[in-house]
């Protein structure tokens, strides 16, 4: 027997409770309206809807959207950024946005970002796995393939990966 007395599961959500839930939820999370509306749809499906009129999310996400409250280019432009500081390459934001619902015309100030710091995101990415002119010492063919391999699923250009993993302990590599 439990000393917690069992929770009473959350009530249904109706239009009122499922605009609450939304304002809260883009309150707290950086978020896309795709998003916000696969969000929403989940959290209908897990404890129902008790309004005579159907849930409307598509409405919801659009409205929040018109005043502000998500801007889908901004949230790409954001993303592009956190990943170039993390060191992850132009496909990669692509395969991220592209999973985050951002409509194509939202996604031309990212890659444009993606590409004017290409270079940074490849330097990032060497010095966080101590790649290159990052590692200790010279790795052996095997490991620089491997090392290689990681470049490439981190989203990066095959001949910039290679300028990073076949250079020397040390070695400096000029920017683009």
């Amino acid at each position: 027997m439990s000393r917690h007395p069992a929770k009473t599961p959350p009530p249904p959500l109706n239009a009122e409770r499922m605009r609450g839930l939304a304002l809260h939820y883009v309150g707290k999370y950086a978020t896309s309206q795709a998003k916000l509306a696969s969000y929403l749809r989940r959290k209908i499906n897990e404890r129902g809807w008790d309004d005579a009129s159907g849930p409307d999310v598509d409405a919801l996400t659009e409205r929040l959207c018109e005043l502000g409250y998500i801007n889908d280019a901004q949230f790409a432009e954001a993303r592009s950024r956190t990943l170039v500081r993390r060191g992850f390459g132009k496909r990669r934001l692509d395969d991220d946005l592209r999973a985050a619902g951002i409509a194509e015309q939202d996604r031309v100030n990212a890659r444009e970002e993606a590409d004017r710091s290409r270079f940074a995101a490849a330097e990032n990415f060497a010095r966080r796995k101590r790649i290159g002119p990052f590692a200790k010492e010279a790795a052996p063919p095997e490991k620089r393939q491997k090392q290689l391999r990681a470049f490439l699923r981190a989203g990066h250009a095959f001949d910039l990966a290679k300028r990073f993993v076949y250079a020397d302990p040390e070695e400096v590599i000029e920017g683009l």
